[in-house]
């Protein structure tokens, strides 16, 4: 599970003064090229989601329902501390989630400080269908969430609350925290940081479908031990989603306060409509991000974007080394590194 959460530190330059670094694959393919239809994730793991998602996309589906599918399956894993049930609470020992959708329409839902239930991106699909607003928060989203018949349950699971109580034990807390660091701390003291790990991350997911139709979706329980009420990229419209059914799709993890800044999914669907490829367009998100914060700070920092245009062509871009992503198309699954800013 902290192999996708990988954020390693390195210095950053850019064309602004950048260098490209190199990519690393696994995969069936060395192209960005795909046939519709194709479902992308942010994060290796996230293959098993992406099958869930294949199975309504290859029986002709809608896009949006692979999407919530897929979604499911990281929400319900115990295993990922980030997303959903077993997600690692805030400071106060509370697990609130964030989610969002947005279809082929431009139609979107979004819920944001969720507690108790286990599928937030249903919650946020229902709020774009059947109420007249985009964005429901906290108590009113858990009440709209049990009109609807969703039912409560405990998302901290004693996982997550034996690390929570670890973490209680120095409350040292870091948004911008990278995996490598805490290595470096751990090799230099030969032990274990109690409750430490990197602590924000997110699954984004898109699909085009058979008819050539685009939807996104995001969920997330944000960074781990966050302020009470915190809310990041991942439920907003245009910063961690974006879909544009006429150009592409773009979604987003990493520091969601850097993403919000940028608006940064929807930067990278008006690149891509410009004439960029997703790639290209990620690359341009990600290189605001350092602008605007400096080498220094950026390279302390993380944010990752993939992307989808109408063609079909797969894309992403991160600040720094360790961001992957999952892909499905016809031809089969595969995993990818991404490219990064050093």
């Amino acid at each position: 599970m902290l192999e996708r959460r990988r954020f390693l530190q390195h210095s950053i330059l850019g064309s602004l003064g950048i260098l490209v670094g190199k990519q690393g694959f696994s995969g069936i393919s060395g192209t960005n090229k795909v046939s519709k239809p194709v479902v992308i994730s942010t994060w290796a793991p996230n293959q098993k989601a992406n099958a869930a998602a294949w199975k309504i996309l290859a029986a002709n589906g809608r896009a949006l329902d692979a999407l919530e599918k897929g979604i499911h399956v990281t929400e319900a894993d115990p295993t990922d501390q980030s997303v959903g049930y077993g997600g690692l609470p805030d400071r106060d020992g509370r697990v609130t989630v964030d989610s969002c959708v947005m279809d082929e329409f431009g139609n979107c839902g979004a819920v944001m400080c969720l507690e108790h239930i286990l599928h937030p991106v249903s919650v946020a699909r229902l709020v774009m269908e059947k109420t007249p607003h985009v964005q429901l928060v906290g108590e009113g989203a858990l009440k709209f969430a049990l009109s609807e018949g969703f039912e409560k349950v405990n998302l901290l699971t004693p996982e997550a609350e034996k690390a929570w109580k670890n973490w209680l034990k120095t409350s040292k807390y870091d948004p911008m925290i990278t995996v490598e660091h805490l290595e470096e701390r751990n090799r230099k003291q030969k032990k274990q940081v109690p409750g430490q790990q990197d602590n924000h991350d997110t699954i984004g997911m898109l699909a085009l479908d058979m008819k050539g139709n685009l939807s996104g979706a995001c969920s997330t329980s944000g960074m781990a031990y966050k302020m009470a009420g915190r809310v990041g990229d991942s439920p907003i419209i245009g910063a961690g989603l974006f879909v544009d059914n006429e150009v592409g799709a773009a979604t987003a993890t990493g520091v969601g306060e850097e993403i919000v800044r940028i608006c940064g999914t929807h930067t990278i669907v008006e690149m891509m409509r410009n004439g960029l490829s997703p790639e290209e367009a990620c690359k341009k998100a990600v290189e605001r991000i350092v602008k605007r914060n400096g080498i220094e700070k950026a390279k302390n920092l993380q944010a990752g974007f993939i992307a989808v245009n109408k063609q079909g062509e797969v894309g992403a871009y991160s600040v720094i080394k360790g961001f992957n992503y999952a892909v499905q198309t016809n031809e089969g699954a595969y995993t990818k590194d991404a490219k990064y800013l050093i």
